[in-house]
């Protein structure tokens, strides 16, 4: 990896490399991916050296104390290393971008709306765990509670690599707190997963398809983004897909985020098209709709949730909505990679 890093550096200091932009941009793009790469796989070596330090150093003293800090360290280095793990199985040609998240709810009203911003909240903390730089682009509130949709940008590598596996329609099962006879409902969410898209990739986005307006936001950030038309909304008339942004805070930066929305969103329509229309040569179908959720989250008559397509679940459904949804993505890699090559890959 490291011969390769030099390979590609060697490579940027060649003349002419800055004349076709495209192809720099990708060499550079490559370069900082496998630093980062090199410099987790360092710092996990140097963790192992200094639990194998405390481990001499604890004998030599006989510190009672030792023990429990190295089993801390222990647990720590498993965790990274488990993260080092799942990258080798991030092999997508976009898996190394950001992901931007869209989160709807289905039928169902403030239930429907609670659910929604549940998970919300499920992948704001399991961004936030994962050190990734979580930003929330646009956020409708509901009527009562809860939100009509939201979208949320996770900055950092392999983000989308991980997320994908959240793309498609998750189900929740629970004794409603907004039922007044408090019997058991069933609620829908739609979520929506797409890579960030470069200036490397280009979508053509004419001026004409294209309908922008801007309107006051109703999110915080002070007393300029809420008295100003800064939030913009941009609805692409070909298609009726709709982006908006409130949360910068000027009218010129809130259309920019905008339109990598927008961008970003057409791509993944025609690349997911692309990928049914190969599923279907291969006689394989993936419904994505209310009728066929990924993933149940069971609060009643017991806890469990379950992920239709791998079959992983867990008990601690409250473990998962905090954010605790590491096994399975896990569990879809993993399933993902055994597809594409036949074999077995255990985690």
């Amino acid at each position: 990896m490291s011969n390769r890093v030099e390979e590609l550096e060697n490579k940027a200091t060649e003349p002419g490399f800055w004349n076709d932009a495209a192809k720099s941009q990708e060499v550079l793009k490559e370069i900082k991916l496998l630093k980062e790469k090199l410099a987790k796989i360092q710092k996990l070596s140097d963790l192992y050296d200094e639990i194998e330090l405390m481990i001499v150093l604890g004998n030599e003293e006989n510190d009672e104390n030792a023990p429990e800090a190295v089993a801390k360290d222990i647990e720590k280095f498993n965790a990274e290393l488990e993260v080092l793990r799942l990258e080798t199985l991030l092999t997508g040609q976009y898996d190394a971008n950001n992901a931007i998240i869209a989160i709807h709810p289905g039928a169902g009203g403030t239930e429907a709306q609670d659910w929604a911003q549940m998970l919300m909240r499920m992948y704001i903390r399991w961004g936030e765990a994962h050190d990734y730089e979580v930003k929330v682009l646009d956020l409708l509130d509901g009527d009562e509670a809860g939100i009509k949709s939201c979208s949320i940008q996770f900055n950092g590598i392999n983000a989308y690599g991980f997320l994908k596996s959240e793309h498609g329609v998750h189900r929740l099962v629970r004794f409603s707190p907004y039922n007044a006879a408090g019997k058991r409902q069933t609620s829908f969410a739609s979520v929506e997963v797409m890579p960030e898209i470069d200036d490397t990739i280009q979508v053509d986005l004419r001026p004409e398809d294209m309908d922008i307006s801007y309107f006051r936001s109703s999110g915080a950030g002070g007393q300029h983004i809420n008295k100003t038309d800064t939030a913009c909304r941009i609805v692409h008339k070909p298609t009726g897909i709709m982006v908006s942004c409130q949360t910068e805070r000027s009218q010129t930066q809130n259309r920019e985020t905008a339109m990598k929305m927008l961008t970003s969103k057409l791509f993944d329509i025609k690349r997911r098209e692309n990928e049914e229309r190969t599923s279907e040569l291969k006689g394989e179908q993936s419904d994505i709709d209310f009728g066929s959720a990924i993933r149940s989250y069971v609060f009643c008559p017991y806890t469990l949730v379950k992920d239709r397509r791998t079959g992983y679940e867990d008990s601690n459904v409250q473990r998962v909505v905090d954010g605790g949804i590491d096994g399975f993505i896990n569990a879809y890699l993993a399933d993902e990679f055994n597809k594409r090559t036949g074999g077995s890959q255990d985690f």
